[in-house]
C-alpha cells in the first residue's frame, strides 16, 4: 500500500530529491509525495531472485548495464519520480543524463533497457500509471510480476492466476506478452535469460 505524506502544496521534483530522507522509499506522483509501504518477504525474495539472475546474464554477456539500488526514473514532462523495484541502467547513455551525477536520476529511454515492478496492493499504479509513463519515456521493456494475481480480470484473465506481463515497445507503443506456470519468459532485452514464470513466483518458497 502507498500513502501520500501530508503536504501543504504540490512539490517539484527538485524539492522532492532535496527533501527525500534515507531509510525509507518514496516516490513523487505528479507533485504528490508518496511513501511506499514496507514490502513483504515474498516480494523481496522475488526482487532479489530476479536481480541476481539478470545480473548474472549481464556479466556473462558483458553488457554495459547495471542495477542501481536507489536510482529514480523521472518523466521529462511532469513532476514525478519513480523508484522501480528493479531498474536496469545502460551505462553507455549516462553521459547524456543531466540529472545522473548529482541526483542518480534517469530521464531517457536510451538509459533504461528494462524496468520491473513486482505487484502488491497498489496494482493499478503499476498496470495503468507506470505503464503509461514508461511507454512515454520510451523504455524498451517493462515487466509486471503479479505473483499474487491481484490485477484486474481484464489485465490477467478470468479466472485470475499469477502472471508475468512483458510489455515491449514497438513503434512507440507497448505490446504485451504474458507468461504463467512453466512457460519460459521471452525477453527481447535479455533473450538468453532462461527462466519460467513459476521459477520466479516460487523464488521465495523454501519448501520447493
Amino acid at each position: 500500500m502507498t500513502q501520500a505524506l501530508p503536504k501543504t502544496k504540490l512539490v517539484t521534483f527538485e524539492e522532492f530529491v532535496q527533501w527525500k530522507p534515507d531509510g525509507k522509499r518514496y516516490e513523487l506522483h505528479d507533485g504528490v509525495v508518496i511513501e511506499m509501504a514496507q514490502p513483504t518477504g515474498d516480494h523481496e525474495d522475488i526482487m532479489g531472485f530476479l536481480a541476481l539472475e539478470i545480473s548474472v546474464d549481464i556479466k556473462r554477456q558483458n553488457i554495459p548495464c547495471f542495477i542501481p539500488k536507489t536510482a529514480l526514473v523521472k518523466p521529462p514532462e511532469n513532476e514525478s519520480g519513480y523508484s522501480p523495484d528493479i531498474l536496469i541502467i545502460n551505462r553507455s547513455n549516462l553521459i547524456n543524463e543531466p540529472l545522473w551525477k548529482k541526483e542518480s536520476t534517469v530521464t531517457q529511454g536510451a538509459s533504461i533497457p528494462l524496468v520491473i515492478e513486482v505487484v502488491s496492493t497498489n496494482w493499478r499504479t503499476d498496470y495503468y500509471t507506470k505503464r503509461g509513463v514508461y511507454e512515454e519515456i520510451g523504455i524498451q521493456e517493462y515487466w509486471i510480476v503479479d505473483y499474487l494475481a491481484v490485477g484486474g480480470k481484464s489485465l490477467i484473465g478470468n479466472p485470475k492466476q499469477p502472471t508475468i506481463s512483458v510489455y515491449s515497445l514497438s513503434e512507440g507503443e507497448y505490446q504485451v506478452s504474458q507468461f504463467r506456470g512453466g512457460e519460459r519468459i521471452i525477453s527481447p532485452t535479455f533473450p538468453e535469460l532462461n527462466l519460467t514464470a513459476e521459477q520466479i513466483f516460487q523464488a521465495g518458497n523454501t519448501t520447493i
